[in-house]
């Protein structure tokens, strides 16, 4: 997504204010971070707010960001509806989401999600929201094998009640993983990937008579 960051005067991320996931988007910009709790916010760049009814005025940032934030909002449209409102014409909307409906599990109930995505599935939700897509793709197909080994797993031999302990790893099987990880990075930065356990996605506001 770095490409499509440009050179933005201001810029809002929305729920990922206690993740480093957004680090890549430091910059000379203003910076704003949105979030439903102040853990992680920091004080005169973070506000408590939620994505579905935004406390900012219409235009007001280039670029806005939204890492696995939508699947936690039961009304998906709206929040997509508030992002485009607060960006200019022009601006960018960065978007992650979790894949495949039929990857659900208690993993996604103890997350508050609400629903996962296939690629057309969030393109027709964006496109609904006067966006115009540019790119979107599934992401983390290196490791998708074992995604849907662990998601079978969890069906077969469900945690107990409760129990929101991430699989552990050892220190060779996370650097196999990261670097199945790095692969997908470069091939992304070529052509798209057809599969995998996230959909990110980068659409545009239209500018002038094509707007919605």
């Amino acid at each position: 997504m770095r490409p499509h960051l440009g050179t933005p005067r201001r810029t809002l991320d929305v729920g990922s204010a206690d993740a480093p996931s957004v680090g890549w988007m430091a910059g000379e910009q203003q910076h704003v971070s949105l979030d439903l709790l102040p853990e992680g916010l920091v004080p005169g760049q973070g506000v408590c707010g939620s994505a579905t009814d935004l406390p900012f005025a219409d235009e007001t940032f280039d670029v806005v960001s939204a890492f696995d934030v939508v699947e936690h909002c039961a009304d998906d449209a709206r929040a997509i509806a508030e992002l485009a409102r607060v960006l200019t014409p022009d601006g960018r909307m960065l978007l992650s989401v979790p894949a495949y409906q039929w990857a659900w599990s208690d993993h996604d109930v103890q997350a508050g999600h609400h629903r996962r995505y296939t690629r057309p599935a969030l393109t027709r939700l964006v496109e609904d929201g006067g966006m115009r897509v540019v790119r979107a793709t599934y992401a983390f197909s290196g490791v998708f094998p074992l995604f849907v080994a662990e998601r079978l797993k969890r069906r077969v031999a469900p945690p107990p009640p409760g129990d929101t302990r991430l699989p552990q790893v050892s220190a060779r099987v996370d650097r196999v993983l990261m670097g199945l990880c790095a692969a997908d990075a470069r091939v992304l930065r070529r052509r798209d990937l057809p599969y995998g356990s996230s959909v990110l996605l980068v659409a545009v506001k239209p500018a002038g008579p094509d707007r919605a």
